[in-house]
C-alpha cells in the first residue's frame, strides 16, 4: 500500500472518531442528567403543619334533678309535682319558655330501714321520687348562669342538683374543611423553607395526612393522641394538623 493511500485512509476515519467521541461525551451527558434528576425526584421532605383558631359556643345543655321524700308514697308524689311547678315557674323568670323545659319521667326510690348492722331490712321506711329537667339553647351565656344560679331554688325548700352545663359548637364540620386548608398552607410553607436553605424547591405533594382535631378551652395546652372535645368550657381552641410530603426539585 502507497504512503498516500494511507494518508487518504487517516483523513476518513478522522471525522468518524470525531463523531463518535461527541457521541460518547453526548450520551454520557444525557445518562448522567437523568440518573440526578431520578436520584433527585426520589427525594422527599415531610413537614407537619397546623392551624388553630379561637371560637365560641353557640349551643348549650343544662341538665339539673329535684326530689321529695316521705313515708307515704302519695305524699312524695304530691311535693314532687308541687316541686315541679316552682321549678318550671323558676326556670321561666330565669328568660326560658316553657317549650325549651323539659321534664323526664319520675324516678321512684323505695327506702327500707336498716338494721343494727347497717344491713337493708324488708321493712319501708318511706319513698323517695325524683325527676331530671334538661334545656337546650343557642344563648350559652344565659345557660351557663342559670347553672350557678340555680341552687337558689333551695331556698325555695327544693333539693335540687344543678349539673355542670354542656357548652357545643355546632358548626366544626364546615369550620374543619377551613381549618385542614389553612393547616395544609402552613406545612408548604414549612416545606419551601427547608428546601430553600439547602437551594433546592419542593414539587407535587406526595402524601398528605390529617391528624386528630383538638379543641380545648382557650389557652389549654392539653393534647390526645385521640383528640379533644371540650364541652366544659365557653370559649374553646380548635387545633388541626396535617402531615404532607413534597418531592424536591
Amino acid at each position: 500500500m502507497s504512503i498516500t493511500n494511507v494518508n487518504e485512509n487517516k483523513r476518513n476515519y478522522t471525522p468518524l472518531a470525531i463523531i463518535l467521541a461527541l457521541g460518547f461525551i453526548i450520551g454520557a451527558f444525557i445518562i448522567s442528567s437523568t440518573w440526578k434528576y431520578v436520584s433527585r425526584s426520589n427525594v422527599t421532605v415531610t413537614v407537619t403543619g397546623s392551624a388553630s383558631k379561637d371560637i365560641k359556643s353557640d349551643y348549650a345543655i343544662w341538665r339539673g334533678s329535684f326530689s321529695s321524700e316521705s313515708n307515704s308514697l302519695q305524699d312524695a308524689y304530691t311535693k314532687l309535682k308541687e316541686n315541679n311547678l316552682k321549678v318550671s315557674n323558676y326556670l321561666e323568670t330565669k328568660g326560658f319558655s316553657k317549650d325549651k323545659i323539659v321534664m323526664s319521667a319520675i324516678n321512684t326510690n323505695t327506702l327500707y330501714i336498716n338494721n343494727s348492722q347497717g344491713y337493708a331490712t324488708n321493712q319501708i321506711s318511706g319513698y323517695r321520687l325524683s325527676q331530671d329537667v334538661s334545656i337546650e339553647s343557642n344563648d350559652v351565656d344565659k345557660i351557663d348562669k342559670l347553672s350557678r344560679e340555680a341552687t337558689e331554688l333551695i331556698n325555695e325548700g327544693i333539693e335540687i342538683n344543678s349539673l355542670p352545663p354542656e357548652f357545643l359548637y355546632t358548626k366544626i364540620g364546615n369550620l374543619k374543611v377551613e381549618m385542614i386548608g389553612l393547616a395544609a398552607q402552613d406545612a408548604k410553607q414549612r416545606a419551601e423553607q427547608i428546601a430553600k436553605s439547602t437551594d433546592n424547591s419542593i414539587g407535587e405533594v406526595r402524601s398528605s395526612k390529617m391528624g386528630v382535631i383538638q379543641i380545648n378551652s382557650k389557652n389549654s395546652t392539653e393534647v390526645s393522641d385521640y383528640g379533644m372535645n371540650n364541652t366544659s368550657s365557653i370559649d374553646k381552641t380548635i387545633t388541626v394538623v396535617v402531615n404532607m410530603s413534597f418531592s424536591i426539585k
